[in-house]
């Protein structure tokens, strides 16, 4: 259903993507983020599932082509810690928010696992977002302020999960509402990666169908309106 395309990057580079068009001429654009595999045939179908619900959506390759295998997590591991997540952020995701931009729409941004994480940074530090939802992903301490979001922001999370733990999701909700940010998170009862339906060992789909029930609805009370 989608392409692949080649958009600028604010630094003037050349950045690569994943483009599903939404029906309508005017659909609001989405910036979809990866896992920690890569921009792999899960995350193309989810672009091509939000273009069905009317968004044009666009995810940039963070890794530049590499698709890590999913019984390869050490692997996985190993191509996120080399990511520069500021940069990725500022610039590929950045430069995709631009490149969807270009027709007057509003643009929002969500992400799974590590694209949860940059989602949040995205939140932050992108300007002109209209909503973002993050999918069990968090960045590190320090990485952003949350009284720096000053967009809507949805959150997706599970009770366990053992990389972004049900702790750390309390602990930057609990800086959420102290800094008086705007956000609503939600928890399932549900294994890391719950949204993922090419992993079988983790898929729960009622879990992942609510979740996505809520983000489409989410993003079209702020991107639709």
């Amino acid at each position: 259903m989608g392409t692949s395309i080649t958009f600028k990057r604010p630094d003037g580079g050349d950045a690569t993507g994943y483009l599903a068009l939404s029906g309508r001429g005017d659909g609001p654009g989405l910036v979809v983020i990866q896992e920690w595999w890569g921009l792999s045939d899960q995350i193309k179908a989810t672009c091509d599932r939000f273009a069905l619900a009317g968004f044009t959506a666009l995810a940039p390759d963070l890794y530049q082509g590499t698709i890590v295998p999913y019984h390869d997590a050490e692997a996985a591991a190993q191509e996120m810690q080399s990511l520069d997540f500021q940069a990725a952020t500022s610039q590929d995701v950045g430069g995709a928010a631009q490149f969807l931009e270009r027709n007057g729409a509003p643009v929002g941004l969500t992400g799974f696992c590590m694209g949860g994480a940059i989602t949040v940074i995205g939140a932050a530090t992108i300007p002109g977002l209209s909503a973002c939802v993050a999918f069990y992903g968090l960045p590190p301490d320090g990485v952003i302020r949350p009284e720096q979001i000053d967009v809507p922001l949805q959150g997706h999370f599970a009770n366990r999960d053992d990389w972004c733990t049900p702790e750390t999701v309390d602990a930057f909700e609990a800086k959420l509402k102290e800094a008086g940010r705007g956000y609503e998170f939600f928890r399932y009862d549900a294994d890391h990666a719950f949204a993922n339906e090419q992993r079988v060992s983790v898929h729960d789909r009622a879990a992942a169908e609510l979740a996505w029930d809520r983000a489409v609805a989410f993003l079209g009370q702020h991107l639709m309106a």
